[in-house]
């Protein structure tokens, strides 16, 4: 036993030798230069990031579809056609039937109004007869609006 753990450790000393006595290479600076758009991925440009925002938010508005549409001359649903929502007053929709309560709050649609209804229509608007329940994600709300900005503008 103790001859092969001899043999062993003999190999073992040789292989390291064989490895070689040079001291290890000084560590290099390395400096890379890219020319504008060859390698490097450029940072996405604003309208990427609002194409990216709306997208999203179309695809949560698919939550919203039963009840909802934003459909220039779209027909109410459960609710109203939300086409131009921002900045139009609540409850002003033709043909729709709101609640008491939505028609007397007084609220004018903007995005941070809007914002703050989703995330609690039942707060916001006691006596709403919203079903939807709140969406508690900041950004999804976020894409919502985005998407329904988007939407009515097109």
């Amino acid at each position: 036993m103790r001859a092969v753990f001899r043999a062993s450790a003999l190999m073992a000393v040789i292989l390291l030798a064989a490895c070689g006595s040079d001291p290890a290479p000084e560590p290099t600076e390395q400096i890379v230069v890219r020319e504008s758009g060859k390698d490097a991925a450029a940072p996405a440009s604003a309208d990427e990031t609002a194409d990216s925002l709306v997208a999203a938010g179309k695809a949560a508005f698919n939550t919203c579809v039963a009840c909802h549409v934003v459909k220039q001359g779209g027909p109410n649903r459960i609710g109203p056609n939300l086409y131009g929502v921002i900045g139009r007053a609540a409850a002003s929709v033709d043909g729709f039937k709101y609640s008491d309560a939505m028609a007397s709050s007084g609220i004018i649609w903007t995005k941070e109004e809007l914002d703050s209804y989703l995330a609690n229509p039942a707060a916001k608007v006691p006596g709403t007869t919203m079903m939807a329940g709140a969406i508690t994600d900041a950004g999804r709300r976020e894409a919502i609006i985005a998407y329904i900005e988007d939407a009515s503008a097109n």
